[in-house]
């Protein structure tokens, strides 16, 4: 039997719609959600996507919560809390450079603002 696609897969039944790169990324996300996974219960590779984040083990007859696509989700995808990334101090991450220095004091911080208030006339 010939083979049906020779490069664009799963895919092919958008034909030339929607741009190649739209298609690729599909065609990653539908393979990924078509394949069978192995159970982690029983350990066989049973384990079908039955509708978005429901997933079954033919198997053992187990029905679980899962990701969307795939059946386990990376740990990437997880919220870290407290940065990700961010090399600074949890009490300076994401801070505006005026609040983020409380080592300050007053009067330097009045210096500052009579350094930025000189005005320059044009005549």
């Amino acid at each position: 039997m010939a083979k049906r696609t020779k490069k664009v897969g799963i895919v092919s039944k958008y034909g030339t719609h929607y741009g190649a790169s739209l298609r690729k990324m599909v065609k990653k996300i539908e393979i990924s959600q078509h394949a069978k996974y192995t159970c982690s219960f029983c350990g066989k590779t049973k384990m079908k996507r039955r509708a978005v984040g429901i997933w079954h083990c033919g198997s053992c007859m187990k029905t679980v919560a899962g990701g969307a696509w795939t059946y386990n989700t990376t740990s990437e995808n997880c919220l870290n809390p407290g940065g990700g990334g961010c090399g600074e101090p949890r009490s300076h991450h994401c801070t505006p450079s005026s609040l983020g220095n409380k080592s300050e004091t007053l009067s330097q911080k009045k210096k500052k603002k009579k350094k930025n208030t000189k005005l320059s006339l044009p005549w």
